[in-house]
């Protein structure tokens, strides 16, 4: 069989249901064989595009998404989605065609070294030499990029080597390591020290998303009467309405989460990766006690020595620790719950026009079911996002907030219908990173697909306006100009819809997701909320 075969079937081995990218003529070769494979080639408009479906099946699913360009500027054009899903911990498996062997040593059409560019951005980054190895490399890169913590595997694959002709080999069985529990004695003190707290607090993390470790969580929480909040890619693995929740941190100026930081004495963090938000930001009181409970032990940070690290299978830990700490009742950090209660209802009747950030994640709150997916761009309105939106289960926010490229809302809306093609998913977009792979839209056409796109539109860079006005007092080249984003949507296929006056939004809303195809909400916003928050913020007294 040709090379190409075995690596196909090596890929149908790992249970591959999907590759995003583009046919090139170094991958041609592949792309011939997927054509008698079980795998569905997606053939996407960028390959941005492809690394951000990638990513966003990745984190869905917890198995690697797999996206493949071809050599030099499709490479190249992977790499902002790789980046992101790498450093959000998202599996995914980045496959790019290369030129023959026989010209990689000199200057040459195309010809990059693909494998050491992946490399800053990859755990795993290799070049198929001999059809001989396809099997032991391909079933690596799958075991690396699903291994903790999960991230991109690269595998750079040359047009003569995928050509060539190979026989015996086969796909090898699928192996991947169980997480160990974690040992006895560091269980004991973390324990003893969550009993002896009198302020506790749980701030959970990506990594409790990645472990599938709500309903643990959960139980923990609840049975030991411990507030918790969530970092910004942690959104619902406690449900905001939970009675200890203190819904979502992240942000750098100081607010009512920031106020139970201050007032903890154990910071109980679960799951928690500093790229997700520096402790620095939130542990200020060096008599603050920090548990670290994770897979892996915790990264080596001045602002983050613990008092005792507690590595193994987070939901057994968890498990285990609720049998051991001495049960609390009550809630010591509920007059901050009841503070953020009031906030995020506190627009639930504003008729201002433009919409205010508040009412559109209010409005759409009350229209989105209650297990439909959000994909939160990256933006002015991911920070409202972040701060606002009342996540009811996990993987039902994604928000991209370790590497946070702009442009994954539309392509990772893609994925998401493709791995939960009955539950309604919104992407929120700016208007800024809408047209950064808006071209996407005509895939998900194509698809048969159905989800909607609200675009937050204010003609502006407006988190880049939030950060010049707050520094300088004046913004400096943020304003653009868009298209009419109606007709752009219906001439791609989709539906548009435009809200011009509040009212309009709920209606507008649900009639955009019923529609039965990619619909285009074009709604104005009003990005002066953004200033007037961080005045609140900064005058913020703490409740508690």
């Amino acid at each position: 069989m040709r090379c190409a075969e075995l690596f196909i079937r090596c890929l149908e081995n790992e249970g591959v249901e999907y590759i995003f990218g583009i046919p090139g003529e170094e991958n041609l070769d592949v792309m011939d064989v997927l054509l008698d494979s079980s795998i569905r080639f997606i053939t996407v408009r960028h390959e941005q595009g492809a690394a951000f479906m990638a990513d966003v099946y990745g984190r869905l699913t917890g198995r690697p998404g797999v996206c493949l360009a071809t050599l030099g500027p499709g490479a190249t054009n992977l790499i902002t989605g790789v980046a992101d899903a790498n450093m959000d911990r998202a599996p995914i498996i980045a496959i790019a065609g290369q030129g023959s062997t026989h010209r990689l040593h000199k200057e040459s059409h195309q010809i990059l070294d693909l494998v050491n560019l992946f490399k800053p951005i990859s755990k795993y980054a290799t070049q198929i030499l001999a059809p001989e190895i396809v099997p032991e490399i391909v079933r690596k890169a799958f075991k690396v990029a699903k291994a903790e913590k999960p991230g991109c595997s690269f595998i750079d694959f040359p047009e003569n080597i995928a050509a060539a002709m190979v026989e015996g080999k086969h796909p090898l069985k699928v192996q991947d390591p169980l997480t160990p529990l974690a040992p006895e004695e560091k269980l004991k003190q973390a324990a003893e020290i969550i009993s002896n707290a009198r302020f506790p607090l749980i701030m959970a993390g990506n990594g409790a998303i990645r472990a599938r470790a709500g309903k643990a969580l959960m139980a923990f929480v609840t049975q030991l009467s411990i507030p918790v909040t969530m970092t910004f890619m942690a959104k619902g693995t406690v449900p905001r309405n939970h009675p200890m929740s203190l819904g979502a941190v992240g942000l750098s100026s100081h607010d009512f989460v920031g106020c139970g930081f201050d007032r903890a004495d154990v910071v109980i963090c679960v799951g928690y990766d500093l790229v997700e938000y520096h402790p620095q930001l939130w542990h200020r009181n060096p008599e603050q006690k920090i548990i670290h409970i994770d897979a892996l032990p915790a990264e080596v940070d001045e602002h983050y020595i613990l008092e005792v690290g507690v590595v193994g299978n987070i939901s057994e830990t968890l498990r285990n620790l609720t049998q051991r700490v001495a049960p609390r009742t009550g809630n010591w950090a509920d007059s901050l719950r009841q503070a953020m209660i009031k906030e995020v209802s506190e627009h639930a009747e504003d008729d201002g026009f433009p919409v205010k950030p508040q009412k559109i994640l209010w409005d759409l709150r009350h229209v989105l079911d209650t297990e439909g997916i959000l994909i939160s761009d990256v933006g002015a309105h991911k920070m409202w996002i972040a701060r606002m939106w009342q996540a009811t289960a996990p993987n039902t926010c994604i928000i991209s907030n370790g590497f946070a490229a702009m442009g994954i809302g539309v392509p990772g809306a893609v994925a998401a219908k493709l791995v939960y093609p009955d539950r309604q998913v919104v992407t929120i977009t700016g208007d800024a990173g809408f047209l950064m792979n808006s071209q996407e839209i005509e895939t998900a056409v194509r698809l048969g697909l159905a989800f909607v796109i609200l675009v937050w539109n204010d003609s502006k860079y407006g988190l880049i306006k939030w950060h010049q006005d707050r520094r300088f007092g004046r913004d400096s080249h943020i304003e653009f100009n868009n298209p009419d984003f109606v007709q752009y949507a219906e001439s791609l296929g989709a539906r548009g819809f435009r809200v011009e006056s509040v009212d309009q939004l709920v209606p507008v809303l649900r009639e955009a997701l019923q529609c039965g195809t990619v619909a285009v909400v074009d709604c104005p916003v009003d990005y002066a909320e953004n200033m007037k928050l961080t005045e609140k913020l900064g005058e913020l007294v703490c409740p508690i």
